[in-house]
């Protein structure tokens, strides 16, 4: 099968199954899918950059899309003002001295030259700036801390409009980048796989831990909207006499409205990514960073800069994955910390790139519906299919009980199963590089 035929039918298998859902199990549960497909394939599609574009292998994107969830808090809740009165001020004027200590550092470790002066004048400036900065954090932290801790106990945002977050987010996770990128990129590719892992895993361990920030695993709930809330339609009368005039009920209507605006958003930012990721593949630039991922000896003595150009697409594809962090905390309507684990947001993402077809946009972006697909409906599925298979064992049997309970690891078996199969008959990917 060519591959412009193999495309629109992979789409299409994809849209049918929505499709199905939507009629046998509600289309609720369709539009949750798929606006969830969607900010996976923004995912997948960041990681596309790195990987596909430049091979780059990393494994800390839990980390990054936690920045774009914590971006959405700072930008869109509203400021406390006794917490801020508390200690505000002093928590400003200590990451001050933090980054005047990082920059110091920096200062002597250009100015003085190398040896044991130099080490020592550099730990000098670390250990009294560390010293100078607990001094003016840690009380400010706890004052913060005890104002209210029930129901904020943290600094609160700038209430901006919450798509205002969306690209702070990317903001946020591009400036991460760029701190791990200048560290880690000069390292083997398993090295930076860790120091990716590494780094994501302090990023989750700050937000679960600095209640000051976004409250930690008290998680902070309620965030703004960029679309109605269902209540607010549900008591406009001209909402409710139209969904009336289209037979829906006003309750139902209403949580489809909210879920395809919704979708409408999250379409608009994925087909805006992608037409982008199109031009730049294209480019003189994106067949430089395929010359780069094929042979980077080779393109350095053609005199491109293999290092400059890894950390420009590694800020690039964290970026992406950054601003599907925020959609996806604005979709949730609440930040937990708790819940970004590597399986969800790494293995996960991975899956989808590497089934979807790395190296290709459009690969990556199939690879995203198909897999939040499956994860989502493999356990149900799972459930059903055990049922059916043990519907003639007696009620009781070990073996019965041992195959039902079974049903809840489907998810992880499908997983691994659907990498095998894509893997041996298909290594490129359903819609491979061309």
């Amino acid at each position: 099968m060519t591959e412009t035929l193999r495309s629109p039918l992979l789409f299409a298998l994809v849209a049918a199954l929505l499709i199905g859902t939507g009629i046998v199990q509600g289309w609720n549960s369709a539009l949750v899918i798929l606006n969830m497909g969607l900010i996976s394939a923004i995912m997948a599609l960041g990681v596309n950059l790195q990987w596909g574009f430049a091979g780059l292998f990393n494994v800390g994107v839990m980390g990054f899309v936690a920045l774009g969830g914590l971006a959405a808090v700072l930008v869109s809740m509203p400021p406390v003002p006794d917490a801020w009165s508390a200690g505000g001020p002093r928590i400003v004027v200590a990451m001050l001295l933090g980054a005047a200590t990082i920059f110091v550092a920096m200062v002597v470790q250009r100015r003085i030259p190398p040896g044991r002066s130099r080490t020592w004048a550099t730990i000098g400036v670390l250990v009294a700036g560390f010293i100078l900065y607990r001094l003016a954090f840690d009380p400010a932290k706890s004052a913060v801390e005890s104002v209210d801790p029930a129901s904020t106990g943290y600094l609160g945002g700038l209430g901006l409009p919450i798509v205002l977050a969306w690209p702070v987010g990317a903001a946020l996770a591009a400036g991460a980048a760029w701190i791990i990128g200048k560290t880690a990129l000069g390292l083997r590719s398993d090295y930076l796989a860790i120091a990716t892992l590494g780094i994501a895993e302090i990023i989750i361990a700050i937000l679960k831990n600095e209640d000051w920030l976004a409250r930690g695993v008290k998680n902070v709930s309620g965030l703004p909207r960029p679309v109605p809330l269902e209540i607010d339609l549900q008591q406009d009368p001209g909402f409710v006499e139209r969904a009336a005039g289209l037979g829906f009920d006003p309750v139902l209507a209403s949580t489809l409205y909210v879920k395809l605006a919704y979708a409408a958003l999250f379409a608009l930012v994925l087909i805006a990514l992608i037409w982008l990721a199109q031009k730049a593949l294209a480019s003189p630039w994106g067949r430089m960073m395929r010359a780069i991922r094929d042979n980077e000896v080779a393109a350095e003595a053609m005199g491109k800069d293999v290092t400059a150009r890894h950390l420009q697409i590694f800020i690039l594809g964290s970026a992406i994955c950054g601003l599907a962090g925020a959609m996806m905390t604005t979709l949730d309507g609440q930040l937990t910390p708790g819940t970004y684990q590597p399986l969800r947001f790494t293995f996960l993402i991975w899956v989808m790139v590497i089934v979807g077809g790395s190296g290709n946009n459009f690969g990556a972006v199939l690879g995203g519906f198909l897999i939040w697909w499956l994860w989502v409906q493999v356990e149900p599925i799972g459930l059903g299919v055990m049922n059916l298979i043990t519907s003639g064992m007696a009620d009781g049997s070990w073996l019965k009980d041992h195959l039902l309970d079974s049903a809840a690891h489907m998810r992880l078996l499908t997983m691994g199963l659907i990498l095998l199969i894509v893997l041996r008959f298909s290594p490129r990917g359903l819609i491979p590089e061309r």
